[in-house]
């Protein structure tokens, strides 16, 4: 490919990659209704959850090979963002995609976790993550790590009402607390990956 090729398909993927900044409210919904449907799955649809783990290997690897592909042909990054611009986020645009890490983090904790603890994980993933998000980037005004006070907050409070489904109301409010703070950290990982791993650690750790 010429260089002249190559900046034009650069310049066509800056173009689409600008389109998804913002607040992204599908995204935000998708994110929800990910988290939630697997949780329901596993708990009131009776989901096993050796298949549960089956399935989400198989959306895994296809993430991974959808990421390996597009992040290495720009034409192709392109034609993802410009099917996915409801659901695409910038900073996707050189690395991988939060989907194949949501996906990720989902299979490792219903592989290495309690059912329970693994469950709470998402739940507070699919809830708490894009209340955070949503509220930092509107009413977010004082820095806290990596986001905002109010950001952070939103999280805590969200991840300690989804957890109480799950753990009685102390073990919700300590682990609610540090994986707000975790989620906030400056950590280079994806908080989809991170997020579930601290609550079912946590869980497991002081026995909720």
């Amino acid at each position: 490919m010429t260089e002249s090729a190559e900046s034009q398909d650069d310049a066509g993927l800056s173009e689409v990659v600008e389109r998804t900044k913002g607040i992204q409210p599908w995204r935000r919904v998708f994110h929800v209704a990910n988290g939630t449907f697997v949780v329901l799955a596993l708990t009131v649809l009776d989901l096993e959850v050796s298949t549960a783990v089956v399935i989400l290997g198989v959306i895994l690897t296809f993430g991974m090979v959808v990421d390996a592909v597009r992040l290495y042909d720009p034409k192709v990054n392109t034609l993802f963002f410009r099917a996915f611009s409801s659901l695409a986020s910038p900073r996707e645009a050189k690395k991988i995609a939060s989907s194949t890490w949501y996906a990720l983090s989902v299979f490792l904790v219903l592989l290495f976790f309690p059912t329970t603890y693994a469950i709470a994980g998402v739940l507070v993933l699919a809830w708490a993550d894009p209340a955070a998000s949503v509220v930092g980037q509107r009413w977010g005004k004082i820095p806290f790590l990596s986001g905002t006070i109010r950001g952070t907050a939103t999280f805590a409070v969200v991840a300690f009402f989804a957890l109480l489904i799950f753990v009685p109301w102390k073990a919700s409010m300590v682990t609610a607390l540090v994986a707000a703070i975790v989620e906030a950290a400056p950590i280079e990982l994806d908080d989809n990956l991170i997020v579930p791993l601290t609550v079912a650690g946590m869980l497991l750790l002081i026995g909720g």
